[in-house]
């Protein structure tokens, strides 16, 4: 396994690892999965330059968009859920409550 290859899985297991189990605030939540898109990119082009292929060179800029769509609907739930409730922390909201 290579350096960079360990270094691109590692960081997406820390990622996931933190979206598992430390879920304490929805803002913790969005990091690490801003985390996890942003090692996926880079895997994406990395692939992409090492392979030296044209046909999958949009890809790493269509996640990357993507990305930026998951993060701003993430904020506008964050700002939303701290005007409704007064607090971020995942353990107040109740998702059977309408």
């Amino acid at each position: 396994m290579t350096p960079v290859l360990y270094t691109l899985m590692s960081s997406f297991l820390l990622g996931l690892v933190g979206l598992t189990f430390h879920r304490i605030h929805l803002l913790s939540a969005l990091l690490c999965l801003e985390g996890m898109m942003l090692t996926l990119f880079i895997a994406l082009s990395l692939w992409t330059l090492e392979f030296n292929t044209s046909n999958h060179a949009m890809t790493p800029m269509v996640l990357l968009a993507f990305s930026a769509c998951e993060a701003s609907a993430g904020l506008a739930l964050l700002v939303a859920t701290a005007r409704t409730h007064g607090t971020d922390r995942l353990q107040s909201l109740n998702l059977l409550q309408c």
